[in-house]
């Protein structure tokens, strides 16, 4: 069987533009198509050219997945497939579907319209990308073709987001996108089935990071925002236009109404409007709570929170703004930043990653002085801080989502290499499993296992199953190891009793035993007898004419005999392994004392 090969043209040891090449028994396959918000220049988009560097990339692509509509993992889809070529489907959920085209709007604009890009994707080519596109329902199993099939699973994060499980013949990998194992606000947490793939491909932003206390981090935020206004000062919230926003959105709308404050809360013009209408849309996707409370209460109409004028920026007075973009990297969140930045009474709350490169990043590491692209310098006087309500999943997050699915790999993406590295040994530690984290344009080669299928008949299968009580607590999940013969017949593989098959064959059958010697403390046989029967009750334990004990087919002879100990010869064939083996290492030990055995004695 094949090996299966990753190469990340983005996200391998970075966080942003997610973009995974995977080749999985003669498949090929992109998960994410995103962009870098740290960089202006060509390294904005993924090198597709390290998959051709002459014609489309159809011919080398089987397929597209995308796992959100964030732009890190969507932001270079349109470059992709119409400027640089690719007519092959591309698979994302329905709101992904939804939402991804606005957000590639946005972008397109704030590129072209107001930074003057040139050689980047238009409206129509984001039309006609979307074209392309194929929705997978949660849970559903598609066939890309004869070979492959994919099948999505929820991934919390935001409305639509999930993870991808894909399937080539016997081999198979999960890639995870972003996901967040807690349940908050308005969506519940990430979920996956047991299906053991040969490679779980998973996002690592916090890979050092153990949350604290949901509720403390609520109340410390808004304790923040509301010594901020209290002292007159003004509130800038950097947000995404979907997820992280309408969550802290419903946090203030609710504390607003419990302490009766005047204090005005913003939001930029026309997302809470969108945000609203996709909610409605795609209600089944948010948690229990909502859905539940939808129809007399929806929680996403505010009656606090009021659409945003870029001429309030310079209003008197308190007031709290939700802007976008979350980063600070471009629009009116960093337009608000410039001119908020030099009054300390104002505050900047950043409420989840920033990558690095970013107004954000900057800031977050203390930078008091930040040069921006026309030689502008901002002086930073208002209070940084950041509170981490992000939707990705801590290191626990993590750890849990790799013991839900138990791959046999795992492999990192979308992190940072020294938190990978961490990382990276805790699971090897914990898991006792390969973990690999590639850098960008690097190839990780992960050995595929061969899966042979065999029919096993119902009397070995019932013979290797059942437990056998006196060698430890039965665990129904622990492997176990089954002795028989296999056979081949009309392509099919059988397994069945060995003797049974000799017959057949017309075979005689040899048997291989183990045979040791133990000295235990001197008894009678008759007395170890009862020993044995009580230590091993699911089986046979007889005494024969000649002296020796039978325990099934192991054999246990007396073969000397002093004042200071019974030396005994133990001996079972392969097939009783584990009886053989546990019966010898109690033997060993010495075999617990009874009255009733005393007065045998």
């Amino acid at each position: 069987m094949s090996d299966i090969k990753v190469v990340p043209l983005g996200a391998g040891q970075d966080v942003g533009r997610s973009c995974i090449l995977v080749s999985i028994g003669g498949k090929n396959v992109m998960l994410d198509c995103g962009m870098h918000m740290g960089y202006e220049d060509n390294r904005k988009f993924p090198d597709f050219s390290y998959i051709t560097r002459t014609g489309k990339l159809t011919e080398h692509l089987d397929c597209v997945i995308v796992s959100h509509f964030h732009l890190d993992h969507c932001g270079a889809l349109p470059y992709m497939s119409e400027m640089v070529g690719y007519d092959g489907p591309i698979y994302m959920t329905q709101p992904t579907k939804a939402i991804c085209p606005i957000l590639l709007e946005d972008f397109r604009k704030i590129s072209v319209d107001r930074k003057g890009e040139t050689n980047f994707f238009t409206s129509a080519m984001i039309k006609d990308c979307m074209k392309k596109v194929i929705v997978v329902n949660l849970h559903q199993t598609v066939q890309v073709d004869d070979e492959m099939e994919i099948k999505a699973y929820y991934a919390g994060h935001v409305l639509g987001a999930a993870m991808f499980h894909i399937k080539v013949g016997e081999q198979s990998i999960v890639y995870t996108g972003d996901y967040n194992m807690t349940p908050d606000r308005h969506l519940g947490a990430a979920w996956i089935d047991k299906c053991r793939p040969d490679l779980l491909i998973t996002e690592s932003t916090y890979a050092t990071t153990i949350r604290d206390s949901k509720r403390c981090r609520e109340r410390d935020f808004l304790k923040k925002v509301h010594d901020c206004v209290s002292r007159g000062g003004k509130v800038l919230i950097p947000v995404f236009a979907l997820g992280r926003a309408q969550e802290l959105c419903i946090l203030l709308e609710t504390y607003w109404d419990r302490m009766n404050l005047k204090v005005p809360i913003y939001f930029s013009t026309g997302l809470t409007e969108k945000a609203n209408h996709y909610y409605k849309l795609f209600i089944t996707w948010t948690n229990q709570k909502i859905k539940k409370t939808f129809v007399d209460k929806n929680l996403f109409e505010f009656e606090h929170i009021k659409v945003f004028d870029r001429a309030y920026i310079d209003n008197p007075g308190a007031m709290v703004v939700f802007a976008t973009p979350g980063m600070l990297h471009a629009g009116l969140s960093l337009q608000i930043f410039k001119r908020w930045a030099s009054n300390e009474n104002n505050m900047v709350i950043m409420p989840g990653y920033c990558v690095a490169g970013t107004v954000g990043h900057k800031i977050l590491n203390n930078q008091k002085r930040i040069e921006m692209e026309n030689r502008q310098v901002i002086e930073v006087k208002l209070s940084v801080q950041y509170m981490s309500f992000s939707a990705h999943a801590d290191a626990k997050g993590i750890m849990q989502l790799i013991r839900q699915c138990e791959p046999r790999n795992v492999l990192l993406v979308h992190g940072e290499a020294m938190k990978m590295e961490f990382l990276k040994n805790k699971i090897t530690q914990e898991f006792g499993i390969g973990c690999f984290m590639p850098a960008n344009g690097e190839t990780a080669l992960i050995s595929g296992k061969i899966n042979v299928i065999a029919d096993v008949s119902l009397n070995l299968l019932k013979r290797s199953t059942f437990p056998m009580l006196g060698t430890g607590p039965y665990d129904a999940k622990r492997p176990k190891t089954m002795h028989g013969a296999m056979i081949i017949s009309d392509d099919k593989l059988q397994l069945d009793e060995p003797s049974k098959v000799m017959q057949q064959l017309g075979v005689m059958e040899h048997e291989i035993r183990f045979t040791s010697t133990v000295a235990i403390a001197p008894m009678t046989m008759e007395v170890l007898q009862k020993k044995l029967k009580r230590r091993f009750p699911m089986h046979s334990v007889q005494l024969t004419s000649d002296g020796s004990i039978m325990i099934s087919s192991v054999l246990v002879k007396m073969s000397e005999e002093t004042e200071e100990a019974l030396n005994l010869l133990v001996s079972w064939p392969y097939q009783e392994e584990d009886l053989g083996s546990s019966l010898f290492s109690m033997l060993q030990h010495g075999l617990p004392s009874h009255s009733s055995d005393l007065q045998a004695y």
